[in-house]
């Protein structure tokens, strides 16, 4: 591969592409490190912005105020990944966050607007822990399979379609259910960011994030944080209004065949009281099958 062939696949051009994103998220990250935290004197005179001046974070990842100037303004027609890393470095930006300014320069991608079957390998995984509540979600959080223990641990309806962030954000059972809910929900909205920024195109994701934006306070106000987090493996605390209360941690599986699809497992430690109760709940409901 020729130099020139190099320079190209390593730089990502902006063309038809929404920057409104990466400028937003470049102007707070900015505005969250002081020039103390950047190791670096201040310049004379009244500061005017609350963290870095613009030429102080373009000296720092070495290009010029102008370039960056236009980059964080959106009017930079393209920028290289060796640029957008040396800006991450400069902002101390952790491995996620830099992942999140890469994917959000980058050209948006075709999105598959095709209705989502539940990966079999998936359900085959989920049929195999019928002793634990799981889930198996798809594209912008919908419910594609659940058993019923989850049901029962979360109040979820026994049909398949609707959006796991409607029941955590409109449905008042969540926050009655899950004792942690703020937290919880916080880290999925940071979540939904890290999505958006791989799937900029995916139009019902888009329309799932406006909504929950429009009727949904506490969501906005983290979406507003610009705070960025995958998908991980977290601790939720149920209050069962017969079970009482349950304790489990969070963990995510995915598929090769299928990586917009995640199954999620509800896992109990072993002698604790949650797992002592969990047959119980179980035997409560006689409707053990898988709802897809």
């Amino acid at each position: 591969m020729t130099r020139l062939a190099i320079a190209h696949v390593a730089t990502v051009e902006f063309v038809n592409k929404d920057r409104s994103a990466l400028s937003a998220f470049l102007r707070d990250r900015r505005d969250r490190m002081t020039p103390i935290e950047a190791g670096i004197a201040t310049y004379p005179g009244a500061r005017r912005v609350p963290g870095l001046r613009r030429e102080e974070l373009a000296a720092l990842a070495g290009v010029s105020p102008d370039y960056y100037s236009k980059l964080e303004q959106g009017r930079q027609a393209n920028v290289s990944n060796e640029v957008l890393r040396a800006i991450a470095r400069a902002l101390q930006l952790n491995e996620v966050e830099s992942a999140h300014l890469l994917d959000l320069a980058s050209p948006a991608g075709s999105v598959d607007d095709a209705t989502e079957r539940p990966d079999p390998g998936l359900l085959q995984v989920m049929r195999a822990l019928d002793h634990v509540p799981v889930l198996l979600l798809g594209r912008s959080g919908v419910i594609l399979a659940s058993n019923a223990l989850v049901r029962s641990v979360l109040s979820l309806p026994s049909t398949a379609g609707e959006s796991l962030f409607h029941y955590l954000f409109s449905n008042p059972i969540a926050r009655e259910r899950i004792v942690n809910w703020s937290q919880f929900a916080a880290a999925s909205v940071a979540g939904l960011r890290r999505d958006l920024a791989r799937r900029p195109g995916d139009r019902a994701l888009i329309a799932l994030i406006g909504e929950l934006r429009s009727s949904e306070p506490f969501f906005e106000q983290w979406w507003s944080d610009h705070e960025v987090r995958e998908f991980e493996r977290a601790t939720k605390i149920i209050q069962h209004p017969a079970a009482g209360t349950l304790e489990f941690g969070i963990e995510f599986l995915t598929s090769p065949s299928e990586p917009g699809q995640s199954l999620i497992v509800y896992t109990v430690e072993e002698g604790s009281s949650t797992a002592k109760i969990l047959p119980i709940l179980a035997s409560w409901d006689t409707n053990s099958a898988i709802s897809s």
